[in-house]
């Protein structure tokens, strides 16, 4: 992504669930957030979360809106952006988090 039209790079941001469950969350929170925040409330590890912050922040979808010291490190704030109608119809008839395919081994319910 990036270099490229705006919508287009949206579009394929939205393609990934974790990006639409952030996004949601966001949206749903009407306050800023950090990924650290986000992290904790999906159940997710920082260090992917962070990414996908990233990749939404570089397609416009959200915009940082402050930055804190904390302990020697900066923990960046967010807040939604998306101004595209289609996306924000997109995020409200795409729910829930996908089902976690069984590992070899493990039984079916």
């Amino acid at each position: 992504m990036g270099g490229g039209d705006k919508a287009n790079d949206l579009f394929t941001a939205l393609g990934h669930p974790l990006r639409r469950r952030i996004l949601r969350k966001m949206i749903a929170q009407r306050s800023e957030i950090s990924p650290l925040e986000l992290a904790t409330s999906l159940d997710e590890p920082l260090s992917a979360l962070s990414y996908h912050v990233r990749v939404l922040a570089e397609c416009g979808a959200i915009r940082l809106v402050r930055m804190k010291q904390i302990r020697g490190s900066t923990q960046h704030f967010y807040r939604p952006a998306i101004k595209a109608q289609w996306a924000r119809t997109a995020l409200r008839t795409t729910k829930g988090r996908p089902k976690k395919k069984p590992s070899r081994g493990e039984e079916k319910d």
